[in-house]
């Protein structure tokens, strides 16, 4: 089983092998379990502040990424996006997927680090994390492929998550776009 990205910040939810696995299921690349050991990493944020998120591609694909933040519940996290294909002699191959060029909340950012060939180096930005307080808050890193085949356990998206720990700026408002952390 190949990977396809790694994890390096914030911390992954899961141990990941140096090829990022395992990351192929929604949401968050499988379930604890069987081969599935969690990190138990909490990454805490200032909310209203930036986040530095960096990850490594280890199996080149065409595509983008894609960042969400669930606050309650990783079912608040949004569906894997939807994807134009192409039928091959071996099933649809992934041409394209749909990208938001004004996410809203889950979404934090879409359509990131777009490209068409191999990048040696980590992808790297800073994302506002909203302004909340969220004592274990989901953030979805999802790599869409573009030129690829269809897989079951994960579609034409490979997952990572992270644990994040948001307390809210108290200078600044809360943000009321988002849930209440229950």
């Amino acid at each position: 089983m190949n990977g396809h990205f790694t994890l390096m910040e914030p911390k992954s939810w899961v141990v990941e092998n140096q090829l990022g696995n395992p990351q192929k299921p929604a949401p968050c690349g499988g379930e604890e379990g069987p081969g599935v050991v969690a990190t138990n990493a909490v990454t805490p944020v200032t909310g209203g502040q930036k986040l530095h998120i960096k990850l490594q591609e280890t199996v080149y694909h065409p595509g983008h990424y894609r960042i969400a933040l669930a606050v309650n519940s990783r079912a608040e996290l949004p569906a894997d996006p939807e994807v134009l294909t192409r039928d091959t002699d071996k099933g649809p191959r992934s041409i394209s997927a749909v990208i938001d060029p004004d996410p809203k909340p889950p979404i934090l950012a879409d359509g990131l680090w777009q490209h068409a060939a191999k990048v040696t180096g980590p992808f790297e930005t800073d994302i506002e994390i909203p302004n909340i307080n969220c004592p274990k808050c989901t953030l979805q890193i999802l790599e869409f492929m573009a030129e690829h085949g269809y897989n079951k356990e994960g579609g034409y998206s490979y997952h990572h998550c992270a644990v994040l720990q948001v307390t809210a700026d108290p200078k600044k408002p809360i943000d009321r776009r988002w849930p209440v952390a229950r």
